[in-house]
């Protein structure tokens, strides 16, 4: 059987159809990451926050680990909740997030490692800047591919303050608790806010298809 090739108005119908149903799969109903993420980590920032407050004990900041629990339930849920058609923009996307996600581990090993070699106490206060640097490419990224302007630009302000955080600390200052609510802060801009409308967008796409 001969290969036709495709014309440039087929191809870019093509690559279309390819980025609306990347976005289609994006819903809440098909398992709509950014949200679970947002809300997820938003709401642990201020539970830590307020249990640090209350009892004056640092203990509670190991309650970021839940993070790297909540990655493999995840991506468990989405094993047994598989979009129906899964298209290369798809592929490329979770690829992203591999990436991003492997980045999350790296950089808690080797801080960790390096801590403990110099006989500091091991904070892991840097996972808090370059988390949000890691997560607004990785949903910057994403809107690139799927044509979302909201999830291209919206990570800035987790930029700004990741940037900030890293500032404070080449200055000499120490983090506070504080820094758990500027974090928190930054995934309702850099997921929360964009996946409500990612959604309401695929949906009014499903309602005209």
């Amino acid at each position: 059987m001969e290969e036709r090739l495709l014309n440039e108005k087929e191809s870019l119908e093509l690559i279309t159809q390819m980025i609306n149903s990347s976005k289609k799969n994006m819903e809440i109903g098909q398992g709509n990451y950014l949200l679970v993420w947002g809300y997820f980590t938003t709401a642990l920032s201020i539970i830590l926050f307020t249990l640090i407050a209350l009892t004056h004990n640092m203990i509670w900041s190991w309650g970021w680990m839940l993070m790297f629990v909540m990655w493999p339930v995840m991506s468990y849920r989405q094993r047994q909740q598989p979009p129906r058609v899964i298209t290369y923009t798809d592929k490329v996307i979770m690829q992203v997030w591999q990436v991003m996600g492997w980045m999350f581990v790296i950089t808690f090993l080797t801080t960790g490692t390096i801590e403990f070699i110099f006989g500091r106490y091991v904070d892991f206060i840097l996972m808090l800047p370059l988390s949000l640097i890691y997560c607004g490419l990785g949903v910057s990224i994403t809107g690139i591919i799927v044509q979302g302007r909201w999830m291209i630009y919206t990570p800035l302000v987790a930029f700004v303050i990741a940037i900030y955080m890293l500032t404070m600390l080449l200055m000499g200052e120490k983090a506070t608790t504080l820094w758990y609510l500027y974090f928190g802060l930054s995934f309702v801009f850099m997921m929360i806010i964009p996946g409500h409308i990612v959604n309401n967008k695929a949906r009014k796409q499903c309602l005209k298809n």
